[in-house]
């Protein structure tokens, strides 16, 4: 009895599978890209990258095949600003340490003046957290409800600029205050007004000194929102109406 011969058929296997198969690759590699480049990224950077993954995910190119979002030379000036940044406890903590002297230094500077003008009822120096805060009872500069600097009292101003003139420029932020008494003149609706354009004005003088540069003060006005003592006492308004000039340190402390 005669065998029947099989066919020979030529069977090929079904590659159907590689097609997810490639997608999930891609999708993790994308996931790769992602992890690594979120440890450096910045606007630009993100809008690169969110360039990318639509141009791989609307069909344009395949991760394998598109550039790197993070461009070369950005991961090398990140790679060197990691390596110039970074201090060590021990070294903040001497930065802090000099720039507090350096705070005490221009504090005992302004009290010298302020001992030899016989100054000492109307100013005052507190070394903060925040900076050296130099204090001014307002009726120093002001007639009660201006805001306008004292003709006889712009030579303090002018001298008090001398004084925040420094190699290395600090940060000073000017700021007015009042007592609670509402104030009922044409000029200022409020007490929020008028601090503000007290410490304006006083800024302004400052600035006649050309050796500072404005870009190193601010004025603010606190109304009376930030009361040093009791407004219920003569004594107590006295005190909250002030003009407070504050000289950053440059160390977070």
């Amino acid at each position: 009895m005669r065998r029947r011969k099989k066919k020979q058929h030529d069977e090929h296997m079904d590659e159907s599978w590689l097609i997810p198969y490639a997608d999930l690759l891609t999708l993790l590699l994308a996931l790769f890209v992602v992890l690594f480049a979120s440890s450096n990224v910045d606007a630009q950077k993100f809008n690169a990258m969110s360039q990318a993954f639509n141009q791989i995910f609307t069909g344009g190119a395949s991760v394998m095949e598109y550039p790197s979002p993070v461009p070369e030379s950005d991961l090398g000036e990140d790679k060197k600003a990691e390596e110039e940044i970074p201090l060590t406890v021990d070294e903040l903590e001497a930065a802090k340490e000099k720039d507090r002297q350096e705070l005490e230094e221009l504090q005992s500077k302004v009290n010298g003046y302020i001992t030899a003008n016989e100054l000492q009822k109307q100013f005052a120096t507190e070394l903060t957290s925040e900076g050296l805060l130099l204090t001014i009872r307002d009726n120093v500069l002001f007639q009660s409800g201006s805001a306008n600097v004292a003709g006889k009292d712009e030579g303090v101003a002018r001298e008090l600029s001398g004084l925040l003139e420094m190699d290395t420029p600090r940060s000073v932020i000017i700021s007015g205050h009042t007592d609670n008494i509402p104030i009922s003149n044409a000029s200022y609706d409020s007490n929020w007004e008028l601090s503000v354009m007290r410490a304006v004005n006083f800024m302004k003088i400052i600035l006649r000194n050309q050796n500072l540069d404005p870009r190193w003060f601010s004025a603010k006005g606190f109304g009376e929102f930030k009361p040093l003592a009791d407004n219920d006492t003569k004594e107590g308004r006295a005190k909250n109406r002030r003009v407070e000039v504050l000289i950053l340190p440059r160390v977070i402390q």
